[in-house]
């Protein structure tokens, strides 16, 4: 049995490892987000776009957003689907096939109008 309690404290082992490893991962993401929204918004207060207080609250905002759109994503793991997703399949039938012709019937019949007009202009331009 002490081989089992050997696979059991790897495993433990292991998902405290990865954990360390997806949160040091996650403050570097945020870290490198709130570095190059400091940027951008150093940029915008250079060039008179802001002023340095709405450049603070623009990045303060930009901040949360971040955190509030990662903690959404993170609850939309969580939850399990109630029901599997549905997935429709479409076939192609005569009718869609018919209208497609007639589609590019209809097109080309709007470039010749259009090449018709664009040589009326071009005559009228010329009489002018």
């Amino acid at each position: 049995m002490s081989g089992f309690g050997d696979i059991v404290k790897k495993t433990f082992y292991l998902g405290v490892g990865l954990a360390t490893y997806a949160g040091e991962q996650a403050g570097s993401k945020v870290a490198e987000l709130r570095s190059q929204v400091q940027n951008l918004a150093d940029e915008m207060v250079a060039r008179g776009e802001m002023n340095t207080e709405e450049a603070r609250r623009f990045v303060e905002d930009m901040m949360r957003q971040a955190q509030e759109q990662s903690q959404a994503n993170v609850e939309a793991e969580r939850k399990p689907a109630s029901e599997p997703r549905r997935i429709e399949i479409l076939e192609e039938d005569e009718q869609s096939t018919e209208q497609a012709s007639s589609s590019d019937n209809n097109v080309d019949n709007l470039r010749q109008q259009v090449l018709n007009l664009q040589e009326e202009l071009k005559n009228l331009q010329r009489d002018r």
